[in-house]
């Protein structure tokens, strides 16, 4: 919004040129929903509170986190709203990968409130089932798709990291992987979101790892000097990431140990289904998997251990599914996992950035 109010005055006044440059909104809409979070934090957490929206906690987890009974949750409304707010004021709303965006977001978001306003109505963890939640996602993967196909920004090919001439065309099979990308992204942070900012750290760290390849897929030369798909367009994601990595830093701030406040399914569906779609309008799906490997790896070991379980009549690989409640069943203290779940993220992110060059 303020792209098309502000940039057409650098012909009055120089000093609005500086809209045209997506790196400088890209700082500024983080900037603007970190300031958002932190300031609307201290009521919004207040106002949960006199709702008695709090968190419910699984009766078969570690016994440690009996305690976090009643703590404010559905703080991913926060979440999204700054990302809403600061992308609407930055991103040029115009492009139609932004509202792509804003769809998956707004879609899931609504997905996970419900699903949370199931549990504390209920006074249970089981809220809405897994099946449905997979149908609504595909649903709105789907007309993504469809929006994308008519017009005419559609591409089924693959990028596959560290091989710069490897883009297998899936065609037709896409939309299913499209799906799986979302979708997995959505519920792969879903099941991490299990201690204090364990979910949020990574997820700011591949929301910037994010930021960089977006820019790098909608700048011509430089995509074309890196050997990357070049998408047009999708640069102005960047400024989209920018507002995810601010609203996740200021979560942050109220999620980290011990949490204020907790995301809740409103916010880790919406945020890891974000970060889903974003890897497949930059062209970068596979990547997701190496910058968001905590989320892949804590969903697969809930996959590894159910399966295990059921072909062994009742034995175990891990201690406790997902893999965060297996080191804390090993003794590790909350803080310790979260901090090195954080370190472990990092270093992902920057393999995944290493594959520009890697090739």
């Amino acid at each position: 919004m303020l792209y098309h109010l502000l940039f057409p005055l650098h012909v009055y006044y120089p000093v609005f040129n500086v809209f045209r440059y997506i790196t400088f909104r890209a700082i500024y809409a983080a900037v603007t929903s970190l300031a958002i979070t932190l300031f609307l934090g201290p009521w919004f957490i207040q106002k949960i509170k006199d709702l008695q929206f709090g968190q419910v906690v699984r009766d078969d987890g570690p016994r440690s986190h009996l305690k976090k009974t009643g703590t404010p949750s559905m703080g991913g409304i926060l979440i999204n709203f700054a990302i809403v707010v600061s992308s609407f004021l930055w991103a040029d709303v115009a492009n139609l990968y932004v509202w792509v965006c804003m769809m998956i977001l707004i879609g899931f978001g609504a997905t996970g409130f419900y699903d949370d306003w199931l549990k504390i109505r209920h006074k249970s963890s089981k809220g809405l089932s897994g099946r449905w939640k997979l149908v609504i996602q595909g649903i709105l993967v789907c007309l993504c798709a469809f929006i994308l196909i008519k017009s005419g920004h559609w591409d089924t090919r693959l990028s596959v990291p560290f091989f710069k001439n490897l883009r297998p065309d899936l065609r037709l099979f896409y939309i299913f992987f499209a799906f799986l990308v979302v979708a997995g992204s959505s519920n792969a942070v879903n099941l991490t979101d299990g201690l204090d900012g364990l979910a949020t750290g990574p997820f700011v760290i591949s929301a910037a790892v994010y930021t960089l390849f977006c820019y790098l897929a909608g700048h011509s030369g430089l995509a074309h000097y890196l050997q990357i798909p070049y998408v047009p367009g999708v640069g102005e994601l960047s400024v989209f990431c920018g507002a995810m990595v601010g609203a996740g830093l200021g979560f942050l701030w109220y999620n980290s140990y011990p949490a204020e406040i907790f995301m809740g399914d409103v916010g880790s569906l919406s945020i890891g289904g974000l970060l889903g779609i974003v890897a497949v309008l930059s062209k970068q799906e596979i990547l997701l998997a190496i910058v968001g490997g905590v989320f892949v790896a804590e969903a697969v070991s809930v996959a590894v251990q159910v399966g295990y379980f059921k072909a062994t009549k009742g034995r175990r690989i891990f201690r406790m599914a997902p893999l965060h409640h297996h080191f804390e069943m090993l003794g590790w203290p909350e803080p310790k996992v979260i901090v090195r779940f954080w370190i472990i993220s990092v270093l992902l992110g920057l393999l995944a950035i290493s594959t520009l060059k890697l090739r």
